[in-house]
């Protein structure tokens, strides 16, 4: 029998599925009378109470009609072949400011891979350039309402978009924009901002093309185009001299000025990078709104530094006022621990004002050490892109104290592994001493610093 539907590769201990005596290498043929075209079909029947499945044994010669009764919203613990029961859309462009075109030859197969599925837009906030779109993918987002998406936009240009993703058809889909935002679809989008092509007079284009758009689009992210060295054969882009950061980051405060006087928020925000390149003093809090592209790199220090400081702030509560006052009567804050923090070139300074205070209050001994991107470039400074190979090189006859505090954003995502395949367990043979990874945030940074010393937050 040769029915088309969704193989099941493992079935959770304990749920719904195991209860119904479903097993691995079983297939899921229907829900409710109607085929399941993707992931977005099958959440969307997780939300009804009543279900009639439709299954194919393992055997390919039994199927079982199943009803039941659950909890809107509960799943049903089943694991398929492909976790968006559907091949995933790959990049139809070859974008001059790719940053998967410049990588070097010899990591894993999966990190040269370009995916623009929208699932995975709506899923876990992937951009999209809209470039692989269909009339059906369009119909089906528009009925099923799937928001909010993010968008690669660039420039609203469709000429220049054309020529800035390689592909002709790139400027035609900037019509989908207009569609979704007639059709009640939010939208957060981006612009890889590179010097010569979209700033400038463009930029402003496009500043004023998806603010009539803002009955969807929600914020607008400009970040600076990230160049490696290894760009051999690729179209010429320049980096972002601090002067040309200046004026970007100057441009994006005058626009976003304006949209807050017409609408209460700032629309347009640009990247940390921006700030940390030009020198220029990051803005209020406040200023960034609903934090709206905080995972894309923009208010992520601003929020960071907040987070420390209101952690900082309750730690100093726990201390008595003398002690406060009186670093030689505080003997709770004695605790010469000393550890190292690696990170990037371009959070060093913001790093380094924060331990100095942590070792000029607590009497504490940490150092930071800038690690200088050989891999990919040294024009590549943030952390999340240092690889185990140059940590190694850069700790390399440094006395590194009791551990070292590394960002989470270092490793792939729920692995122990850098970018490139070094493990965390490498480093700490090498380097004679734990490495612990750290999420980013602020809070939970001072209290991995604190941990093991008479500070330490329960």
């Amino acid at each position: 029998m040769n029915r088309k539907g969704h193989i099941i590769t493992a079935v959770q201990p304990g749920s719904i599925a195991e209860e119904l005596q479903l097993v691995k290498g079983d297939t899921l043929l229907e829900i409710n009378g109607s085929p399941i075209i993707d992931v977005i079909d099958y959440i969307e029947w997780m939300g009804n109470e009543e279900l009639l499945l439709l299954v194919l044994k393992a055997d390919g010669e039994e199927e079982w009609d199943i009803h039941l009764e659950k909890e809107a919203g509960e799943d049903l613990g089943l694991k398929f072949e492909h976790d968006l029961m559907d091949h995933q859309r790959d990049c139809r462009n070859k974008c001059v400011f790719c940053f998967v075109d410049q990588l070097p030859k010899g990591m894993r197969d999966s990190l040269y891979y370009k995916d623009d599925d929208w699932r995975l837009s709506f899923l876990v906030g992937n951009y999209i350039t809209l470039t692989n779109l269909s009339n059906r993918d369009l119909s089906r987002i528009m009925e099923k309402h799937i928001s909010p998406l993010y968008v690669s936009v660039h420039t609203t240009n469709p000429e220049l978009r054309g020529k800035m993703l390689n592909n002709r058809y790139a400027g035609d889909s900037l019509k989908y924009l207009k569609t979704m935002a007639d059709g009640g679809i939010q939208l957060h989008t981006q612009i890889v901002l590179c010097p010569g092509w979209n700033d400038g007079t463009e930029l402003d284009r496009t500043f004023e093309d998806l603010w009539k758009l803002r009955h969807s689009i929600q914020s607008v992210a400009v970040v600076p185009v990230g160049l490696t060295g290894h760009r051999e054969k690729l179209q010429q882009v320049q980096a972002f001299t601090a002067s040309q950061a200046s004026e970007a980051v100057e441009q994006i405060e005058r626009w976003q000025d304006s949209f807050r006087s017409q609408s209460g928020t700032g629309f347009v925000y640009a990247a940390d990078e921006f700030y940390l390149l030009s020198g220029i003093d990051f803005p209020s809090y406040d200023s960034y709104d609903e934090m709206h592209q905080v995972e894309n790199g923009v208010g992520l220090t601003v929020q960071f530094m907040s987070e420390f400081n209101d952690a900082l702030a309750d730690v100093m509560k726990n201390l008595r006022i003398e002690e406060i006052d009186d670093p030689e009567k505080n003997t709770k804050a004695c605790v010469p621990v000393r550890q190292t923090i690696i990170t990037g070139k371009s959070a060093f300074s913001i790093l380094s004002d924060m331990m100095n205070r942590v070792n000029d209050r607590f009497r504490m001994d940490i150092q930071i050490i800038a690690v200088e991107n050989r891999f990919f470039g040294s024009s590549v400074s943030v952390a999340g892109l240092i690889t185990g190979s140059d940590i190694l090189k850069n700790i390399e006859g440094k006395k590194l104290g009791e551990r070292i505090l590394i960002p989470e954003t270092m490793l792939r995502k729920g692995e122990d592994v850098f970018l490139d395949d070094v493990t965390i367990s490498q480093v700490a043979d090498k380097a004679m001493v734990p490495v612990i990874a750290v999420p980013v945030r602020g809070d939970a940074f001072l209290h991995a610093l604190l941990k093991g010393t008479p500070l330490e937050v329960k």
